[in-house]
């Protein structure tokens, strides 16, 4: 699950962390009173989207202006107009694709004077499932393009979970981003106050970009970025409740509302499948004939009548969707409740795609039977291969 930056700059405030004082605007009316809490002489006006690459972006609508969704102003009165003109308008990233994400929210913050700009983050380490810490001298930019051009720039290591975080990690990490005297000292506090959010609240990445040395000489989070492992949420109901709705996807919403594995793609065949494995091999295979999965859709082993329902609500919702695959290998999974679930759905929803069911395993005859006596048009498939040739046919002639 991710936040907003303003929500992580006050969990970054709460465990002592340097940030600059901020205030969000939900509504351009507020926008004025909200600037004026804060001192300036700088006002940065900052966009809030799930994103990357706000201050590099552009917004479709002219009467957002021609900047992007990080802008410097020297007012109250300029800060308040900046934010006004950004929400409700739609920003375009390099990450949010053409179509752009809807300003809701808008953070206003304390200019802060920069002496350098630096990179840090902590993440979970795939291949030693360590938290690790990623560090550069190369900060306020894309670290995948600094990793691509320049690796030589970026540190990297581990910790030990038997040993733990010592000073001399945060050492090790200060004379890397080429930190001297009081800011050394500084880093270290810093780093063991990330290192103990990190693990306390779950997070699977926090990102500091950038991590500045100030005019005064004072390390400062200037930029972050959070996200939590969606399995502990119910752990920290009080991160729970930062969750945004309106920056994620509809459909992969409604699943994980009924515990479904979902994520949207951009092809045409909607595949529901139960096994994460088994659907990456149907998506593998639509490929090979030619066509593009529309989505990942695993309804797991435990699946019910209503959650298979649900799975094919979300499929048929997607209006990139010109045919539909239903591949299933019983299992734990039962054929005839995925059947009921399809002959359920189709009832409700409608059927104007074809539909290619590919059923094996427990029940299997009862899943057919069920399928075969409903009386709608679906298309029967003995093996994988067939089911996957047969869909594609349908869609593409």
């Amino acid at each position: 699950m991710n936040i907003h930056e303003y929500q992580a700059k006050r969990l970054l405030r709460e465990y002592g962390a340097p940030v600059s004082d901020g205030r969000v605007v939900l509504n351009a009316a507020d926008a004025k009173s909200l600037a004026g809490e804060i001192d300036g002489p700088l006002w940065v006006v900052k966009a809030q989207i799930h994103a990357g690459g706000r201050g590099k972006g552009s917004f479709k609508e002219a009467e957002a202006g021609e900047k992007g969704g990080v802008r410097l102003t020297k007012s109250v009165a300029e800060a308040a107009a900046e934010a006004e003109k950004m929400l409700g308008r739609t920003l375009v990233t390099h990450q949010t694709g053409p179509a752009g994400k809807q300003v809701n929210r808008v953070y206003i913050e304390d200019g802060s004077g920069i002496e350098t700009e630096l990179y840090l983050a902590l993440l979970v380490d795939r291949q030693t499932s360590r938290v690790a810490f990623v560090c550069s001298t190369e900060g306020g930019m894309d670290i995948e393009e600094v990793a691509a051009n320049r690796p030589e720039k970026i540190l990297s290591f581990s910790i030990d979970p038997a040993s733990g975080l010592s000073d001399f990690h945060g050492r090790r990490v200060a004379f890397a981003l080429g930190l001297k005297g009081a800011q050394v000292k500084q880093c270290v506090k810093l780093i063991g106050q990330l290192y103990k959010m990190f693990l306390e609240r779950y997070m699977e990445m926090l990102e500091i970009n950038p991590l500045i040395v100030t005019d005064k000489g004072d390390l400062k989070c200037l930029d972050t970025k959070m996200s939590f492992d969606s399995n502990a949420m119910y752990r920290q109901p009080d991160i729970l409740a930062l969750r945004d709705e309106t920056e994620e996807d509809p459909k992969e919403l409604a699943a994980s509302k009924f515990d479904l594995n979902y994520i949207a793609l951009d092809g045409e065949i909607g595949c529901m499948v139960n096994g994460a494995g088994l659907a990456m091999a149907t998506m593998d295979i639509i490929k090979l004939y030619g066509s593009e999965p529309a989505n990942f859709l695993d309804v797991g082993g435990g699946a019910t009548k209503e959650k298979v329902t649900e799975a094919f609500k979300i499929i048929t919702s997607d209006p990139q969707v010109k045919g539909i695959l239903v591949n299933i290998f019983g299992g734990i999974m039962r054929c005839d409740v995925i059947a009921e679930g399809v002959v359920a759905a189709v009832k409700e929803v409608g059927l104007i795609v074809p539909l290619v069911v590919r059923l094996e395993g427990t029940n299997v005859e009862l899943g057919k039977d069920i399928i075969r006596n409903s009386g709608l048009n679906v298309i029967a498939a003995d093996d994988l291969g067939d089911a996957a040739q047969k869909i594609v046919k349908a869609v593409r002639g």
